[in-house]
């Protein structure tokens, strides 16, 4: 039997003078309300009160355990008020986890606006293309691109991203446009090496099944950014995202090919573990990067810079997509 039910009904007996009053106010029958302070009196070992028809007196001891009694149960019902109004204050340490480029680009950018918005929050990031443990390192919140999720996190969908082979005009003008995925055999491909984590190829969709296409060139590292600086210099092919090459598809600088092939868009998500009440600092920091990132034009620009008026209004007017609820662990 929960302790703090005994306790209650202690007190609630002592205070209404009866049982039956005590009952009435807890909804619950004086029968049951009586076994509960019997319970706790077997618990204790002492008498705690002498019942009469009439009257409930307590004992020595029982006068002591009440006092002690009361001051427990305020302060419970304090606490309890203090950490459901810090439900929508935003404060506190938040602690995110974000791959390496994406984090620099489009995520750490607007942190200055975010704390400014609110001065009561202090952020830290972690930016790395490792998989992180976020319950095991205690992450707050960790930005996914793609990947399965576990089911015991909740996903919140920030944006869609898709991978597309590209290159300079420079490039095609040089070497020609391959039309085929056996044609990038035939290309000079700039892909990430063993320490990036690319080394079974780049993967595509053909005849409804996804394939790996074992690429080769004279050029490879383990940072995306240099693989996008080197497809821009019309050094070779890159196979990007197109949440980084946005920007330079709209303006030509880059064109995608064997769009045909490429496979389906997935998400960027912000995961965090499933709580019954989701702090307001995580809450409110995932709504305003979904904000941003659904700004007009975001993407095009090339993210990381939107007018900080307008982001500063982002931040504080977030916290109403995300709910504090338990949420399904797919994105939405």
């Amino acid at each position: 039997m929960d302790k703090f039910k005994q306790m209650e009904a202690l007190v609630n007996a002592i205070e209404k003078g009866s049982f039956a009053r005590a009952a009435l106010e807890q909804h619950v029958t004086p029968a049951m309300l009586g076994r509960r302070v019997d319970a706790l009196e077997k618990r204790l070992g002492v008498k705690l009160i002498h019942r009469s028809t009439r009257h409930l007196t307590l004992t020595e001891e029982g006068s002591v355990y009440l006092d002690q009694c009361r001051r427990l149960l305020s302060d419970l019902d304090e606490t309890e008020k203090m950490l459901s109004q810090g439900r929508n204050q935003v404060t506190g340490h938040l602690i995110v986890s974000a791959p390496a480029a994406f984090g620099r680009k489009h995520v750490a950018p607007h942190a200055p606006r975010f704390v400014a918005a609110y001065p009561g929050v202090r952020v830290s990031f972690n930016l790395t293309d490792h998989v992180v443990d976020l319950v095991r390192e205690g992450y707050d919140v960790g930005i996914r691109i793609g990947g399965a999720i576990d089911p015991n996190f909740v996903a919140v969908r920030l944006a869609t991203n898709r991978r597309v082979v590209c290159g300079s005009p420079a490039y095609f003008r040089r070497y020609g446009v391959p039309q085929r995925l056996e044609d990038l055999l035939r290309h000079n491909c700039l892909s990430f090496n063993l320490q990036g984590g690319q080394q079974r190829g780049w993967y595509f969709q053909k005849n409804g099944k996804q394939v790996a296409v074992r690429v080769t060139g004279n050029l490879d590292c383990n940072d995306g950014e240099l693989l996008h600086r080197w497809a821009m210099e019309g050094l070779g092919l890159g196979w990007r995202s197109t949440w980084e090459i946005q920007a330079q598809l709209e303006s030509g600088k880059l064109i995608t090919v064997l769009d045909d092939y490429a496979l389906p868009q997935y998400d960027i998500m912000a995961v965090y573990p499933q709580q019954r009440h989701l702090p307001a600092k995580v809450r409110f920091f995932i709504d305003g990067l979904k904000a941003i990132f659904a700004q007009p034009g975001y993407w095009l620009r090339g993210g990381g810079s939107i007018q900080r008026e307008t982001e500063g209004t982002i931040f504080s007017e977030a916290g109403t997509s995300c709910p504090d609820k338990q949420a399904d662990n797919k994105p939405n």
